[in-house]
């Protein structure tokens, strides 16, 4: 049986989490849409989504001709991907959500009445998954418009996620990080400094793996949460399964088909597997090819992060006459000190092959981010200047 579909282009708060609710409950299915979205953007995602309603501040609008029916299990839908292509919507069942939510309450032995502050992007899974654990703890949740580091600062004994800047934000506050909750930092690589200096400084940091497939963060410190399963595939490719997974891609089967093996979902992630964790090396798709070579950006800006002139790192390939691609260091100081690139390529070398080793070094004040929080490696394989 068809469930109705509504696009919900709501600002964080009461009413969002109230289509949350009745959706979870078998009400109908929602897929929340950021109201800050041009106009342009947000049509041409209604288009590709065809919901039954369209629900804004100003009230409930029919959407017709165009609708599109949504299979009975599912209960949100996640836009994901639109600016690399043409849009796609992760369907994901309530139980599936309400399970992840379950899984990442006993991964870090939250106490009943424990309350969570909501300060992602209510239109990313990150944010949703954030509303779902305070559903399901029954507990209601702190919804912050936006991302304030002094806000986050005084929200003491509140369960919080994070993306590392955000973090990096908060720790720069001076904030007595003790006060809060569990800290869950995802969305990007996290820097061993970043983690060490949170650590220090009081906060209880869990470091998370996951998706919108996967209803966000499924490992947890290199651990899949309870019922989800980790291995490799071909190259190193991550494969997750487990009740948290998406059902698949909102009319678009063949897409679906491509990325499920069976009951595995298999990610764009390569991984390795140390001392029974899971460690992420970097995307499949930001492997660099120089000079007939194959370089894993991540694991690149994982050994850059621990000189003590990087603040923040990405790496990416970028285009070269000569070797194809450069491995391109986009850096943010660790004020006061300057880094130049030969020394970030000596301290390359000390642990990896020199053909790793950056041959372009762009410094800037801060990485450009997407809405999500993670990294424009679209941006930043062309120049941030």
């Amino acid at each position: 049986m068809d469930r109705p579909l509504h696009a919900v282009v709501l600002p964080p708060g009461p009413r969002l989490l109230r289509a949350l609710a009745d959706a979870l409950d078998g009400g109908p299915a929602i897929c929340p849409l950021s109201p800050d979205l041009p106009e342009p953007a947000l049509r041409d995602l209604l288009d590709a989504l065809a919901p039954d309603v369209v629900e804004t501040p100003g009230g409930l609008t029919p959407r017709s001709p165009g609708r599109e029916p949504v299979d009975a299990g599912t209960a949100v839908l996640i836009a994901t991907s639109g600016s690399t292509g043409a849009p796609k919507f992760v369907e994901l069942s309530a139980g599936a959500l309400r399970r992840s939510a379950t899984g990442t309450l006993a991964r870090i032995e939250a106490a009943p009445g424990d309350r969570w502050l909501c300060c992602l992007p209510t239109s990313h899974i990150s944010g949703v998954q954030v509303l779902v654990r305070s559903l399901v703890a029954g507990t209601d949740p702190v919804i912050a418009p936006r991302f304030d580091a002094a806000a986050v600062a005084q929200a003491g004994g509140l369960h919080v996620s994070l993306v590392p800047t955000q973090l990096r934000r908060l720790l720069d506050t001076g904030a007595d990080l003790s006060r809060l909750g569990a800290i869950i930092l995802g969305g990007a690589a996290a820097a061993p400094g970043l983690l060490a200096e949170a650590r220090d400084r009081g906060a209880r940091v869990f470091t998370t793996y996951g998706m919108s497939e996967t209803c966000g963060g499924c490992v947890y410190d290199g651990a899949p949460l309870d019922g989800m399963r980790v291995a490799l595939g071909d190259g190193g490719r991550i494969r997750l399964a487990g009740p948290s997974l998406f059902t698949g891609y909102r009319l678009r089967p063949r897409l679906t088909a491509e990325v499920r093996d069976g009951e595995w979902f298999v990610t764009q992630d390569l991984g390795a597997i140390e001392d029974g964790r899971l460690r992420v090396r970097g995307r499949a798709d930001d492997v660099i090819n120089t000079g007939g070579e194959k370089v894993v950006a991540g694991e690149v800006a994982a050994a850059l992060s621990r000189h003590p002139s990087v603040r923040d790192v990405v790496v990416v390939g970028r285009p070269d006459p000569e070797w194809g691609e450069r491995v391109t260091a986009v850096v943010v100081p660790a004020a006061p000190a300057t880094p130049e690139l030969p020394e970030l390529r000596a301290f390359v070398r000390e642990t990896m092959p020199a053909y790793a080793a950056p041959r372009e070094l762009e410094l800037v004040e801060a990485i450009p981010l997407l809405a999500s929080g993670k990294p424009d490696r679209a941006r930043l394989r062309v120049s941030v200047r």
